[in-house]
């Protein structure tokens, strides 16, 4: 006689307590636009710094753990690693880069996010001291930091063609 009083109980307190669970909590709110809208005002502002010639605000543009990945040479890994090889080029008095992208898109959780485009670089050619230009493409993938902001993880940016002598 127990079992059979106590299964409906059992069975209403199962109910009752289903009935109380906390509903999930809501969405966090998309903020995809306003994040992508933010990496082109980062990319603005370092394309800024690199006319300036700005080497520890083109550097602070990096996260900490940042790789670098350029024509003809090994990745370079590492905001200190980054600002040592930007360093000559900055030097060079014919140097000047720009870069505009044509997609800027962000992971749904706006914690990640990339932009790519077009660059243009113009340098001193080290061996023949040649002034020479060279166009391409790149991919930068930017990492949200806890302040908020964004700062470049990856960059990877690779040439068209071979570099030609620059226009005057």
């Amino acid at each position: 006689m127990q079992a059979r009083k106590f299964f409906p109980a059992s069975m209403a307190l199962a109910v009752l307590l289903a009935g109380c669970a906390s509903a999930p909590p809501p969405a966090p709110p998309d903020t995809r636009a306003a994040d992508a809208q933010a990496i082109r005002d980062v990319e603005t502002a370092w394309v800024q710094a690199f006319a300036a010639k700005d080497l520890d605000k083109i550097a602070a543009f990096h996260a900490d753990d940042a790789s670098l990945l350029v024509p003809d040479a090994p990745v370079i890994n590492g905001k200190a690693a980054i600002k040592a090889a930007l360093k000559p080029m900055l030097e060079d008095k014919n140097f000047s880069i720009t870069w505009a992208s044509d997609k800027v898109d962000v992971a749904k959780s706006g914690d990640l996010g990339y932009s790519q485009g077009t660059i243009t670089r113009t340098f001193s050619d080290p061996k023949t001291k040649k002034v020479l230009t060279m166009k391409g493409k790149y991919v930068i993938v930017f990492k949200k930091q806890t302040d908020g902001g964004w700062k470049a993880v990856a960059n990877i940016a690779n040439e068209d063609a071979p570099p030609a002598p620059a226009k005057k």
